[in-house]
């Protein structure tokens, strides 16, 4: 088995000829968090993979073996909730909104334009077109925000210059040894505070998704 330790983000610095040329692993998002699996590539090698514990994993990454060979990242589509406004009882807001009320949840989301995404879960999936929204079952690759589970040296996600606001909070926590009395209050808000108002707009319009065949 080869061993992997090394991680260089969307396989910076690396020429894109040899990219092209490298073994390929196609991992969901379920083994792309952990920092120790085996796998095998493209090139049927046997790999065991350690990582820095916390290592995020995104598609792009690419892994350099102990024998300094490249194995590039790519995430496997897999089952995802995609969640879109309904232009006829909604609006785009509407997806803020259930972004709010996912992230006091701590859910895993992934955040585009015109759309979120999150893995299976038919009780977030009424609240949501409860709220609205068109929510539909996919294959699709999910890569969601960082912030909440990175490691503070694992800030590469979509775009890396794009999370280091993500990985703010992780830094406030280098300074809790001395200023405990400071901070312990922070963590109390967030948790509850979204899940009185999931109902808000739920009236009538759950059965309006059905006659247009939303959410199917």
């Amino acid at each position: 088995m080869l061993t992997v330790n090394k991680i260089l983000p969307r396989g910076h610095g690396i020429a894109s000829v040899l990219l092209k040329r490298a073994a390929t692993i196609e991992l969901d998002w379920d083994v792309r968090q952990k920092s120790r699996f085996d796998t095998t590539d493209s090139q049927g090698r046997a790999l065991g993979v350690f990582l820095v514990r916390g290592s995020v994993l995104r598609g792009g990454d690419v892994l350099v073996a102990e024998d300094g060979s490249l194995v590039r990242v790519v995430a496997a589509p897999q089952p995802v909730l995609v969640v879109r406004h309904c232009s006829e009882h909604g609006s785009p807001f509407d997806l803020l909104r259930a972004a709010y009320h996912l992230g006091n949840r701590h859910v895993p989301l992934e955040l585009q334009p015109d759309h979120l995404k999150l893995e299976p879960d038919h009780v977030l999936a009424d609240m949501l077109r409860q709220m609205h929204l068109i929510v539909s079952t996919e294959q699709a690759a999910f890569e969601p925000e960082s912030g909440a589970y990175a490691a503070a040296g694992a800030t590469h996600g979509h775009e890396g210059h794009a999370h280091h606001a993500h990985g703010a909070p992780v830094h406030d926590h280098g300074h809790e040894h001395g200023h405990e009395h400071e901070h312990d209050h922070d963590h109390d808000h967030d948790h509850d505070h979204g899940h009185d108002h999931d109902h808000d707009h739920d009236h009538g319009h759950g059965h309006d998704h059905a006659k247009h065949g939303h959410g199917h």
